[in-house]
């Protein structure tokens, strides 16, 4: 990604809050003035995946599965506290935390705001983000609490493995035990469309590019040509989604800002869970920041598109989804700042290349 010279962090990236809100604008605005929009993208569907929606969330996704290295996970074994961190934490502790967060905020808390079918609806977007720890921003993150670059490629790398094996059996647990039946086929296949298939065209780019010109010329030249592709594919999904959601915004505002209330809090609690067992673990900062990152952070193009997928553009459970993406940067700015005001808890040494 193209960075700022001041932050690290791109362009798109830096104020993606603020663009994801003026495409809810637009999107909403859409929706409303001409209604004929969306009526007519709804008509391309297959297999209930919605062909325009899923073009661009390709867009959104290929691109960051050619910057995972996988050649890499050849050096898992030599450092692995890390990964362990990186893999309890993601897989072991983050979706149940975040199950149990929302049920209690969307089902006790805030059980006089919100009615019990939206709140069904809220806890699966939810479930959704939970269990897709981030797969690309995490990269940025990394870089801007000086991470080692090289560690933070194996455990994006080793993540977007277990993905294809583990978020699908999660995901299925977890919205039967919320009470939202999931056909198991419905749910494969989302992972086969927006996981497996970008990924082993990521993967087969790489491969190709980097055999054939080099890997200074695939990492300098080709992927600068994708910078802003993921954002762009992202803001335009977002805004067909809320020309889709018009209604359902209009009438429950509020709702926006509830749901932003229970990520938030379990965003900063895989966090202080990763960086303080790393603490604990005395590994160095360089590990211990991105090991706590790529928890907090979420693979919101995943969960996004698997809403869309199960459920449909116009369901609230998409709606949920994208809160996480509204929140995703400056919460995430927060813990940066976090993580670089407390490099003195950590081993004064910056580990070895892995």
């Amino acid at each position: 990604m193209t960075k700022t010279k001041s932050t690290g962090i791109g362009f798109f990236e830096k104020y993606l809050t603020v663009w994801v809100i003026l495409c809810m604008g637009a999107g909403i605005l859409l929706g409303k003035s001409l209604p004929v929009v969306p009526g007519f993208l709804g008509k391309f569907e297959y297999a209930n995946v919605s062909v325009p929606i899923a073009i661009l969330i390709w867009l959104m996704i290929y691109p960051m599965m050619m910057k995972v290295d996988f050649i890499s996970l050849k050096n898992v074994g030599k450092n692995p506290k890390g990964l362990f961190v990186t893999w309890v934490t993601n897989w072991l502790i983050k979706p149940f935390t975040m199950y149990g967060i929302a049920a209690l905020f969307f089902y006790v808390i805030f059980r006089s705001i919100i009615p019990a079918a939206l709140a069904k609806d809220y806890l699966a977007g939810a479930v959704l983000l939970g269990a897709a720890p981030c797969t690309a921003m995490v990269f940025v993150w990394s870089h801007l609490t000086k991470g080692n670059p090289a560690y933070t490629v194996v455990q994006v790398a080793t993540n977007d493995l277990i993905i294809l094996v583990a978020f699908t059996p999660i995901v299925a647990f977890l919205l039967g035990v919320s009470g939202v039946a999931v056909p198991w086929d419905t749910l494969i296949l989302s992972v086969v469309l927006f996981v497996v298939i970008p990924l082993a065209g990521g993967v087969l780019t790489r491969m190709l590019l980097t055999k054939r010109k080099g890997q200074n010329y695939f990492e300098q030249k080709f992927i600068p040509k994708f910078n802003n592709v993921t954002m762009i594919g992202l803001l335009l999904t977002l805004i067909i989604i809320f020309s889709f959601q018009g209604d359902v915004i209009m009438q429950n505002p509020l709702h926006i800002l509830l749901i932003a209330i229970p990520l938030t809090i379990q965003t900063f609690l895989i966090f202080f869970i990763a960086y303080v067992s790393s603490k604990v673990l005395k590994l160095p900062h360089d590990i211990a920041a991105p090991a706590g990152m790529i928890g907090a952070s979420n693979f919101f193009e995943l969960s996004v598109a698997v809403a869309i997928s199960l459920f449909g553009p116009t369901s609230p459970v998409a709606l949920a989804t994208i809160v996480g993406v509204l929140v995703e940067v400056p919460v995430m700015l927060t813990l940066v700042k976090i993580a670089n005001k407390t490099t003195s808890w950590f081993p004064d040494k910056k580990s070895t290349s892995i």
